[in-house]
């Protein structure tokens, strides 16, 4: 995706998905022509980074369920998309299995009573450290694009941090409604 405008949806990525309906970048890179995929690196519970803690109110040194995807495009790595939820959400459900969630996670925390009221999207850049590096084919030093998109209630309960991870060569456009 390097050096072309990829214009994204943000709408289908927090909508729920029908029974055998693809997760939503599999279904926005088919309707390019494309191959989209995944690779799980890491599925459990860890302390939250402090961005991740704040954005889910955690307290100081509290756990969540992370579930961490290297994002592909034709078999290339395009994003490191690491998900976080509160253990009280999370714990004992499939957020907490390894395994690819049929319709991903937004379906499933459907089913848990966990529907997106409000969405915040922070974007930021730095230096990728060296497992980023290593996971997205970067040489050491290169940029990187952090967005950190907050998930919560209509009653403003945050149940979903996802930080997503991408090198600072891409162009992004979020679109959100018609």
């Amino acid at each position: 995706m390097s050096g072309e405008a990829w214009i994204s949806e943000t709408a289908p990525y927090l909508a729920p998905r029908e029974h055998g309906q693809a997760d939503a970048w599999t279904d926005e890179a088919g309707r390019r022509g494309r191959r989209g995929g995944q690779r799980m690196l890491k599925v459990g519970e860890v302390t939250a980074p402090e961005t991740i803690r704040r954005a889910l109110n955690l307290g100081q040194g509290q756990q969540a369920v992370t579930r961490v995807r290297l994002i592909l495009l034709d078999e290339r790595p395009v994003e490191i998309a690491s998900s976080y939820y509160p253990p009280g959400i999370a714990r004992g459900t499939r957020l907490a299995d390894p395994r690819k969630i049929p319709g991903g996670a937004v379906t499933l925390l459907r089913e848990l009573g966990c529907t997106a009221g409000t969405v915040t999207e922070d974007v930021s850049a730095g230096l990728a450290d060296p497992e980023e590096c290593g996971h997205l084919e970067l040489p050491p030093g290169s940029a990187v694009l952090r967005l950190l998109r907050t998930t919560s209630t209509a009653d403003g309960i945050p149940f979903e941090a996802s930080l997503m991870t991408m090198p600072a060569g891409r162009h992004l456009t979020y679109r959100l409604g018609k």
